[in-house]
Order: structure tokens, then sequence, then C-alpha cells
């Protein structure tokens, strides 16, 4: 009996473990051929633009032919027409520069605070800042620009920034970096300050915690930078490295 219920289960196990042991042999499925087909197939249609996509780059902004003399004076944005009339290359060109100085939205529409700021640009005169041999850091609070020099030339900017608002004027004068740390802490407004850099006790350079054409703004005395030029002062100013604020934000 003990033989007999071995075989059996011997029995059971291979047929489990074989392959279709029991199942019926399938039919297998009739192909049917299918003729080439002797044209070629339509392609895929472009998607049409928007009137809203299309609207970016037509609209002639209020300050049109401000900004475009100011940009084809720039020379780094692209080429521009001064004619007060809005063009592919006109609106690619103030696309480049609204995204370089941290404009929102970039749209290529020439607008107040595209126009401000390249007004500010344009009249930032680096020979106003007094400064002496090797690098020095300008601060031009009256049109609200920063930019650096070393030995009398510019080395980077002119660029945008936000100094101190009223109550919190920035000072003007001479100083020196004193202080840097990659990423500081306020204690008094409890933010991080990327890219510290101070240079009259708590005052310095960092790059800005907010937008920075918010115009109704401003910092309590320090000098607010885009992340861009915030990363460019880091890399090259040191401890040591002159500050010359000079000028007058209306308003402080």
């Amino acid at each position: 009996m003990r033989h007999v219920a071995l075989g059996a289960v011997l029995a059971i196990a291979l047929a489990a473990c074989s392959p279709s042991a029991a199942a019926e042999p399938q039919a297998r499925p009739t192909l049917t051929p299918v003729a080439p087909s002797l044209t070629e197939p339509s392609p895929t249609p472009s998607p049409t633009p928007t009137p809203e996509a299309k609207q970016a780059c037509e609209a002639i902004g209020k300050f049109q032919q401000e900004v475009e003399e100011a940009l084809a004076t720039m020379a780094d944005f692209g080429p521009v027409t001064v004619d007060g009339e809005q063009s592919d290359a006109d609106c690619a060109a103030i696309k480049n520069f609204q995204d370089r100085f941290g404009l929102r939205p970039v749209d290529g529409i020439a607008g107040a605070a595209t126009n401000s700021v390249a007004q500010r640009l344009l009249a930032s005169d680096p020979s106003r800042c007094d400064a002496g041999r090797g690098l020095t850091a300008c601060v031009d609070l009256t049109n609200q620009t920063t930019w650096l020099m070393r030995n009398g030339k510019v080395v980077h900017g002119p660029t945008v920034t936000r100094t101190g608002m009223k109550d919190f004027a920035t000072p003007t004068g001479y100083y020196e970096v004193d202080w840097r740390s990659l990423k500081d802490w306020s204690k008094p407004y409890k933010v991080w300050l990327p890219y510290w850099q101070s240079f009259n006790g708590d005052i310095g350079f960092h790059e800005t915690t907010s937008y920075l054409h918010h115009v109704w703004l401003g910092s309590h005395g320090c000098v607010n930078l885009l992340p861009a030029d915030a990363r460019e002062y880091w890399d090259q100013m040191v401890e040591g490295t002159s500050v010359v604020v000079f000028g007058h934000r209306a308003g402080t």
C-alpha cells in the first residue's frame, strides 16, 4: 500500500509541473495579410498659435520706443529697431532684458517696470564712483544700481539693486567688506541671507529674499541683489574689498 500511495503522489506532482499536460492543442490563429499602403502618411499638423501666444510678441508696450532706445545702446540683448513698433526681434531682446534683470513676467512687453530698469541703468555713471585701485563695489542710491570696478574699469554691471527704505536708509560713505558668509541668519527679521557680505555693521550685500522690483518695498539698509549678481559679487569680492555708497534714494 505504501508503494501504491507514493506512486500516486509522484504522478500528481509530475502532472502539475508538466506544461499543458492535459490541455487540448490550440488552433493557431489565421493571419490575414495587409497590403502595404502606396501613399505617404499625412503629417501631423503643427498646433496653431493661440491668440495669447501671438499677442505676447505683437503687443506694443506703453514705453516701446524708450526701451528700444535703451536696448540699442546696450547691445547685449539682441538687435532692436528703434521705431516704436513691435517686432519678433524687438520682443526677443526685451524678453532677454527682462530675464536678465529679474523682471516678471518675461513677456517682451515694454511696460513701466521694464522701462524703469532700462532708464536707471542708462543713468548709472561709473565715473561718479570714487573707486581706487583694486576691486571696488559701487552702490548708486539715486538710480538703485550697483557695479564692480577693478582699477577704474567696470568688470560687472551695472545691475539693479534695492537699498534701504524710509527710516532705514543705506548710509553713504567709504567702507570695506568685514565679514562674509555663504548663508547668514538675520536674527531681527528671522530670514536667511544668502551670499552675505557686510561692510557697515549689520548692513551688507546679500541675495534678495523677495521680488526686487516692488518699488514700494525697500531693505532695512542692506544692498539687495538678484541671485546671479549676488553669486558674482561673492565670487569676486573678499574681506577688505572697498565699498563706495553714494547718491540718495528718493523717499528716504
